[in-house]
């Protein structure tokens, strides 16, 4: 047996040579403690304080940390947990709330040793969600507290920009978010993928793992290339892009009970578009009715690299005069989405080797012919108009990112310009950066969540955004500033052909 100290209680758990993350989710039931990509240690999400400094502890093994102090969200000072989650909503700092919890002991480490270098210190952390710069200003929100009113339209605001609906409060970014694999009954079987199309199902994590002899994912040292051949002609510009993963943090997970209603993986955030066709939920139905048990499914992010659908692949040749040809991984519905905003495109669909692709991820389609009408202009500043409606303006420049952007009635400009953020640093991470490595046989590479590409907190610049006046029904303004950071993001390094640039 182990035995250490967990938030001021001392515990004693079985020595069976798991980790502090197995220690912490799966025998104290501490669920403010999330799994992003265990057991790579690069997301963050696992962080926990060790006699007061932050660890990542899906890498931690927990006979490392026998006889000493361990404290989870759980166990902070109730007024800094509350000051901490508060902070997070004032600022938009939290939009899922699954990286949070981490980010918030990992500043709580911060701020107990008197460190101000906020971005240095989220080094060791991935966000997906706010583009790291709100994040910065629950630090500033931490140290400069004051009333806020409530926020009623938040919700509503949230909903639209991701898709789904999403709640806005402070014990979001505490991570009670009602993440499936959080709400799943102690006493379920476990069932994850065993490598061959079936499933490993076990009376714990661990067993079905083990079940299942999980291997652990690499990153490549194959190029990222785009796999298309551009269309023959003469084009005023040309573009070709690669598989791309959505990469949301909270990986896949859902659980049912016998004859019942799996639960939704999708329970605080829409994972742009990257969940909706997940494979948990039919899986978790099944099962629990072949074994008679509730049964929690759970990938690893291994497997939702390798299951989950990508951004499709284009290879496109375009005119300043709207003409053009755009070559696509073939993909249900991503025609329309390209004819939908560029009618003069000629589409062609491709079949070749690789992982699913979806026109439900962010924008697909759409935003690249938008990026590719643009960059034929060469008019600065960008301005895009989305399917939805909303309007946004976009520059990039070496001082940082200007979006304005147009979407209706606001209803909640906190959580607004959190989502506007946190599209402008996706789009210049995927232009910039992110890609996987798909071998010609379609296998995927690149398999831990760094090797994605996405952007730090240490390379995103600062990020301007105004919310221009409009009193028209509310709709989706981040996907629209997406399309146009991306374009701005692309025409402000010269138009290259290939994304993503690698610059870096």
């Amino acid at each position: 047996m182990l035995q250490f100290d967990v938030n001021g209680q001392q515990v004693e758990v079985p020595d069976d040579n798991g980790t502090l993350l197995d220690v912490l989710r799966e025998h104290l039931g501490l669920h403010s403690v999330k799994d992003g990509c265990s057991p790579q240690g690069q997301c963050g999400c696992c962080t926990v304080l060790v006699d007061g400094q932050p660890r990542v502890s899906c890498v931690t093994p927990a006979r490392r940390v026998r006889g000493r102090s361990i404290t989870t969200l759980e166990g902070l000072p109730a007024p800094a947990r509350e000051a901490w989650g508060q902070a997070f909503c004032d600022s938009g700092g939290s939009q899922c709330g699954f990286c949070t919890p981490g980010i918030i002991l990992r500043l709580e480490g911060l701020r107990a040793k008197g460190g101000r270098d906020v971005s240095q210190a989220l080094l060791a952390h991935l966000c997906r969600c706010t583009g790291w710069r709100t994040i910065l200003d629950a630090w500033d929100a931490y140290a400069n507290r004051a009333e806020r009113p409530v926020r009623g339209d938040a919700g509503r605001r949230a909903a639209l920009e991701g898709r789904t609906l999403q709640q806005v409060a402070p014990e979001v970014a505490l991570g009670e978010g009602g993440f499936a694999d959080d709400t799943a009954p102690a006493d379920a079987l476990v069932a994850v993928p065993d490598g061959s199309g079936g499933w490993a199902v076990g009376e714990t994590l661990a067993s079905a793992r083990a079940a299942s002899g999980k291997v652990q994912g690499r990153r490549t040292t194959i190029d990222v290339t785009p796999p298309l051949e551009l269309p023959p002609g003469d084009w005023d510009v040309t573009l070709r892009t690669s598989w791309v993963e959505p990469a949301y943090l909270e990986i896949d997970a859902s659980w049912c009970a016998p004859g019942g209603e799996p639960a939704s993986p999708l329970a605080n955030g829409g994972a742009f578009g990257g969940k909706l066709t997940s494979v948990v939920t039919s899986a978790a139905r099944q099962l629990a009715d072949e074994h008679g048990r509730t049964v929690r499914v759970v990938l690893s992010r291994e497997d939702a690299v390798r299951l989950g659908p990508k951004r499709p692949p284009i290879a496109a040749g375009v005119n300043a005069d709207g003409t053009g040809v755009v070559r696509v991984v073939r993909t249900p519905g991503i025609a329309e989405a390209i004819k939908g905003v560029a009618p003069g495109l000629t589409v062609e669909e491709v079949d070749v080797p690789g992982p699913t692709t979806s026109a439900a991820i962010r924008a697909a389609g759409w935003a690249e012919a938008l990026a590719l009408l643009a960059a034929a202009l060469g008019k600065a500043p960008v301005e895009v108009t989305s399917p939805d409606g909303a309007t946004a303006r976009a520059e990039v420049g070496t001082d940082g990112i200007r979006v304005a952007v147009r979407c209706g009635e606001p209803l909640d400009e906190v959580v607004l310009r959190s989502y506007c953020v946190g599209a402008a640093h996706m789009a210049l991470s995927w232009v910039t950066n992110e890609g996987l490595a798909v071998d010609p046989d379609g296998g995927i590479h690149d398999l831990t969540i760094r090797s994605f590409g996405i952007l730090r907190a240490v390379d995103m610049p600062p990020v301007e955004v105004t919310i221009e006046p409009d009193d028209g029904p509310p709709v989706n303004g981040s996907d629209a500033v997406f399309a146009a950071v991306a374009a701005a993001a692309w025409i402000s390094h010269g138009t290259p052909t290939d994304w993503p640039l690698r610059v870096q």
